[in-house]
Protein backbone atom coordinates (compact mmCIF):
# COMPACT_ATOMS: atom_id res chain seq x y z
CA UNK A 1 0.00 0.00 0.00
CA UNK A 2 1.35 3.42 -0.92
CA UNK A 3 1.92 6.00 1.78
CA UNK A 4 1.88 9.82 1.57
CA UNK A 5 5.67 9.73 1.74
CA UNK A 6 5.98 7.30 -1.20
CA UNK A 7 3.39 9.22 -3.22
CA UNK A 8 5.34 12.42 -2.59
CA UNK A 9 8.53 10.77 -3.87
CA UNK A 10 6.76 9.60 -7.02
CA UNK A 11 5.25 13.04 -7.61
CA UNK A 12 8.62 14.75 -7.06
CA UNK A 13 10.15 12.51 -9.69
CA UNK A 14 7.49 13.38 -12.27
CA UNK A 15 7.57 17.09 -11.54
CA UNK A 16 11.35 17.12 -11.64
CA UNK A 17 11.24 15.58 -15.13
CA UNK A 18 8.80 18.28 -16.24
CA UNK A 19 11.08 21.03 -14.96
CA UNK A 20 14.10 19.47 -16.65
CA UNK A 21 12.45 20.17 -20.02
CA UNK A 22 12.51 23.93 -19.38
CA UNK A 23 15.23 25.87 -21.19
CA UNK A 24 17.36 28.56 -19.59
CA UNK A 25 15.38 31.12 -21.59
CA UNK A 26 12.11 29.70 -20.23
CA UNK A 27 13.40 30.09 -16.67
CA UNK A 28 14.77 33.58 -17.30
CA UNK A 29 11.57 34.92 -18.89
CA UNK A 30 9.43 33.37 -16.16
CA UNK A 31 11.70 34.92 -13.51
CA UNK A 32 10.68 38.40 -14.55
CA UNK A 33 7.01 37.42 -14.50
CA UNK A 34 7.36 35.84 -11.05
CA UNK A 35 8.89 39.06 -9.74
CA UNK A 36 6.12 41.26 -11.18
CA UNK A 37 3.37 39.08 -9.70
CA UNK A 38 5.04 38.72 -6.30
CA UNK A 39 5.86 42.42 -5.94
CA UNK A 40 2.16 43.25 -6.31
CA UNK A 41 1.28 41.16 -3.26
CA UNK A 42 0.14 43.30 -0.30
CA UNK A 43 2.07 40.96 1.99
CA UNK A 44 5.33 41.95 0.28
CA UNK A 45 4.38 45.60 -0.25
CA UNK A 46 4.12 46.10 3.51
CA UNK A 47 6.98 43.80 4.54
CA UNK A 48 10.07 45.17 6.22
CA UNK A 49 11.83 41.78 6.39
CA UNK A 50 11.31 38.92 3.92
CA UNK A 51 12.74 35.42 4.17
CA UNK A 52 13.49 34.16 0.67
CA UNK A 53 15.82 31.76 -1.16
CA UNK A 54 18.20 31.66 -4.10
CA UNK A 55 16.79 29.49 -6.87
CA UNK A 56 18.85 26.67 -8.34
CA UNK A 57 18.58 24.78 -11.61
CA UNK A 58 15.12 25.02 -13.18
CA UNK A 59 13.38 26.36 -10.09
CA UNK A 60 11.35 29.56 -10.53
CA UNK A 61 14.08 32.19 -10.81
CA UNK A 62 14.17 34.37 -7.71
CA UNK A 63 17.03 36.70 -8.68
CA UNK A 64 14.87 39.52 -10.11
CA UNK A 65 12.56 39.38 -7.09
CA UNK A 66 15.41 39.44 -4.57
CA UNK A 67 16.96 42.48 -6.26
CA UNK A 68 13.63 44.31 -6.50
CA UNK A 69 12.87 43.73 -2.82
CA UNK A 70 16.33 44.94 -1.83
CA UNK A 71 15.90 48.03 -4.05
CA UNK A 72 12.68 48.78 -2.14
CA UNK A 73 14.65 48.85 1.08
CA UNK A 74 13.34 45.50 2.29
CA UNK A 75 15.67 43.45 4.46
CA UNK A 76 15.95 40.08 2.69
CA UNK A 77 17.15 37.03 4.62
CA UNK A 78 18.47 34.02 2.73
CA UNK A 79 19.01 30.49 4.04
CA UNK A 80 22.39 29.01 4.83
CA UNK A 81 22.18 25.22 4.89
CA UNK A 82 23.81 23.67 7.94
CA UNK A 83 25.38 20.22 8.10
CA UNK A 84 22.31 18.91 9.95
CA UNK A 85 20.03 20.20 7.11
CA UNK A 86 18.56 22.94 9.30
CA UNK A 87 18.59 26.50 7.98
CA UNK A 88 20.55 29.41 9.36
CA UNK A 89 19.94 32.85 7.81
CA UNK A 90 22.05 35.70 6.49
CA UNK A 91 21.19 39.02 4.81
CA UNK A 92 21.12 39.36 1.03
CA UNK A 93 23.64 41.99 -0.04
CA UNK A 94 23.38 41.57 -3.81
CA UNK A 95 24.22 38.81 -6.31
CA UNK A 96 27.93 39.59 -6.14
CA UNK A 97 27.86 38.64 -2.45
CA UNK A 98 26.54 35.11 -3.07
CA UNK A 99 29.00 32.22 -2.87
CA UNK A 100 28.75 28.64 -4.05
CA UNK A 101 28.24 26.29 -1.12
CA UNK A 102 28.87 22.77 -2.34
CA UNK A 103 28.69 19.88 0.06
CA UNK A 104 29.41 16.23 -0.64
CA UNK A 105 26.35 14.46 -2.00
CA UNK A 106 24.25 17.63 -2.13
CA UNK A 107 23.27 20.11 -4.81
CA UNK A 108 25.45 23.20 -5.08
CA UNK A 109 23.62 26.13 -3.53
CA UNK A 110 24.40 29.83 -3.57
CA UNK A 111 24.39 31.40 -0.15
CA UNK A 112 25.19 34.83 1.31
CA UNK A 113 28.85 35.43 2.05
CA UNK A 114 28.04 37.36 5.23
CA UNK A 115 28.04 36.04 8.77
CA UNK A 116 24.93 33.91 9.55
CA UNK A 117 22.51 35.44 12.03
CA UNK A 118 21.25 32.24 13.64
CA UNK A 119 18.34 29.84 13.25
CA UNK A 120 15.88 32.24 14.87
CA UNK A 121 16.59 35.21 12.58
CA UNK A 122 13.71 34.05 10.38
CA UNK A 123 11.30 34.83 13.23
CA UNK A 124 11.67 38.51 12.25
CA UNK A 125 10.26 37.91 8.75
CA UNK A 126 6.93 39.48 7.80
CA UNK A 127 6.71 37.14 4.81
CA UNK A 128 8.48 33.92 3.86
CA UNK A 129 8.99 32.82 0.27
CA UNK A 130 9.21 29.04 0.07
CA UNK A 131 10.57 26.81 -2.68
CA UNK A 132 8.22 24.10 -3.87
CA UNK A 133 7.61 21.64 -6.65
CA UNK A 134 3.82 21.92 -6.43
CA UNK A 135 0.93 23.25 -4.38
CA UNK A 136 -2.67 22.07 -4.18
CA UNK A 137 -6.07 23.68 -3.64
CA UNK A 138 -5.64 23.50 0.13
CA UNK A 139 -2.37 25.41 -0.05
CA UNK A 140 -0.32 22.32 0.79
CA UNK A 141 3.17 22.59 -0.68
CA UNK A 142 5.30 19.77 -2.02
CA UNK A 143 8.92 20.54 -1.15
CA UNK A 144 12.11 18.85 -2.26
CA UNK A 145 11.94 16.33 0.57
CA UNK A 146 14.93 17.36 2.68
CA UNK A 147 12.82 18.58 5.59
CA UNK A 148 14.74 21.85 6.05
CA UNK A 149 11.71 24.07 5.60
CA UNK A 150 9.55 21.79 7.75
CA UNK A 151 11.93 22.66 10.60
CA UNK A 152 11.68 26.35 9.80
CA UNK A 153 7.88 26.27 9.79
CA UNK A 154 7.84 24.33 13.06
CA UNK A 155 10.20 26.91 14.61
CA UNK A 156 7.91 29.73 13.49
CA UNK A 157 4.84 28.00 14.92
CA UNK A 158 6.54 27.28 18.25
CA UNK A 159 7.56 30.93 18.57
CA UNK A 160 4.10 32.21 17.68
CA UNK A 161 5.49 33.95 14.59
CA UNK A 162 3.01 34.25 11.74
CA UNK A 163 4.64 35.49 8.52
CA UNK A 164 2.74 35.24 5.26
CA UNK A 165 3.79 31.95 3.62
CA UNK A 166 4.14 32.18 -0.16
CA UNK A 167 5.32 29.55 -2.64
CA UNK A 168 6.58 30.13 -6.19
CA UNK A 169 5.53 27.49 -8.73
CA UNK A 170 4.96 27.22 -12.46
CA UNK A 171 1.40 27.17 -13.83
CA UNK A 172 1.20 23.40 -14.29
CA UNK A 173 2.43 22.79 -10.73
CA UNK A 174 -0.81 24.02 -9.15
CA UNK A 175 -2.45 20.62 -8.64
CA UNK A 176 -5.78 19.33 -7.39
CA UNK A 177 -4.14 17.35 -4.63
CA UNK A 178 -0.72 16.94 -3.05
CA UNK A 179 -0.07 14.00 -0.68
CA UNK A 180 -0.05 15.33 2.88
CA UNK A 181 1.57 14.24 6.14
CA UNK A 182 0.72 15.41 9.65
CA UNK A 183 3.57 17.95 9.78
CA UNK A 184 2.67 19.69 6.50
CA UNK A 185 1.52 23.29 6.86
CA UNK A 186 -0.42 25.21 4.19
CA UNK A 187 0.77 28.38 2.52
CA UNK A 188 -1.49 31.41 2.10
CA UNK A 189 -0.63 32.08 -1.54
CA UNK A 190 1.06 30.64 -4.61
CA UNK A 191 2.69 32.92 -7.17
CA UNK A 192 2.83 31.76 -10.79
CA UNK A 193 4.07 33.72 -13.82
CA UNK A 194 0.48 34.63 -14.72
CA UNK A 195 -1.01 35.45 -11.33
CA UNK A 196 -1.57 34.67 -7.67
CA UNK A 197 -3.64 31.86 -6.20
CA UNK A 198 -4.85 32.32 -2.61
CA UNK A 199 -5.82 29.63 -0.14
CA UNK A 200 -7.82 29.54 3.06
CA UNK A 201 -9.77 32.37 4.64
Amino acid sequence: MSTPKSRKAELRHGLGRMRSRLTEDDVSVAGGAFARQALALPELASARTVGAYVSVGREPATGPLLDALRARGVRVLLPVLRDDDDLDWAPYEGPERLVAAGRAGRMVLREPAGEPLGLRAVLEADALLLPGLAVDGRGLRLGRGGGSYDRVLERLAEAGADPALIVLVYEDEVLDDVPAEAHDRPVQAAVTPSGVRRFGA
